[in-house]
């Protein structure tokens, strides 16, 4: 009888809180790494890393990116170069600026800021990326070697790279195990999926499509979310015990925030901490690491330009 009680008393005894997944400490535990094989670069053969960075038009949200990634880069002795140019400008004006970073050999990445103004062609200005220096892995071709067994891409994306490295460094095991991609874009749904596979996780990718998208993820034990709708996943699409992802950044307006906006994610973050086992909150999540990958592959880019190991 006694046993009896005390397995009912463990049943209506509520879950823990989800894990928090510092994505912040983990992004500058990384960086300090950077930073210091950045310093034994310099005493080491003179030269330090350099990345490039092409920004068209004045969109909020980029500025806010490009400001984090020229700050990061700063703060670990990389140098950065930024070309912007204006919302009308032309295609030709961006490739010219490509051109100019492809002939320059302190440069050893460069990154096109996304989303480019709906008059310029993105996929031809993806094209153009000297794949050497194409730190945010977009070039079709890196893009094709990540999505082919038995091949390497030169750079993995940086979100999707910092994705894997938040749930290997927070103990997750991948291999085996049910995950779900909700989002399918060039930038994180599909090379996230196509690295979660490489990963062997069994991956099922969920779109604006998907019928019953609510179902399909509670089967995962890993959620990436990336669909940039905020709040779309709810508790009840999780299955208790999943880690979940947040790749959303959605601005929501609010009057006491510094820029009168605060961001949220994909997730409905108060529901979701209920239910899973660990959870990246927005912001302090995803971003901070995605910025770190994407020093973590200038500084490889600038090792393999000057073969230094």
């Amino acid at each position: 009888m006694v046993h009896h009680h005390f397995a009912s008393t463990l049943l209506t005894y509520t879950p823990q809180t989800a894990t928090v997944i510092d994505g912040r400490a983990i992004a500058e535990e990384i960086t300090s790494g950077i930073t210091s094989e950045v310093r034994r670069m310099k005493n080491s053969i003179g030269n330090v890393p350099g990345l490039a960075v092409i920004m068209v038009g004045q969109g909020r949200d980029s500025q806010t990116y490009v400001r984090k990634k020229l700050g990061a880069c700063e703060e670990a002795g990389i140098q950065s170069k930024i070309s912007t140019l204006p919302d009308n400008c032309t295609e030709d004006q961006v490739l010219n600026a490509l051109s100019c970073f492809h002939e320059d050999p302190s440069i050893h990445g460069i990154l096109v800021q996304l989303p480019l103004p709906q008059h310029l062609d993105e996929g031809k200005i993806l094209n153009s990326v000297q794949l050497e220096k194409d730190v945010d892995g977009f070039h079709p071709i890196n893009m094709g070697n990540l999505a082919m067994w038995g091949r390497e891409p030169l750079f993995l994306p940086c979100t999707p790279k910092g994705c894997i490295e938040l749930l290997i460094r927070s103990g997750v095991e991948i291999s085996g195990k049910k995950a779900v991609v909700i989002g399918r874009s060039n930038i994180v749904g599909l090379p996230t999926s196509l690295l979660l596979q490489r990963h062997h996780a069994i991956v099922s990718v969920v779109h604006a499509f998907t019928r019953n998208p609510e179902q399909i993820t509670r089967e995962a034990d890993i959620v990436v979310a990336a669909a940039g709708v905020p709040n779309l996943v709810r508790g009840s699409w999780l299955k208790p015990g999943a880690v979940v992802l947040d790749v959303g950044t959605n601005p929501v307006k609010d009057p006491s925030c510094e820029y009168g906006h605060r961001l949220i994610g994909d997730v409905c973050y108060e529901e979701a901490s209920r239910v899973a086992s660990a959870i990246t909150p927005v912001p302090g999540g995803v971003g901070p690491v995605t910025v770190a990958m994407l020093l973590l592959n200038t500084l490889e880019s600038a090792k393999r330009a000057y073969n230094f190991t």
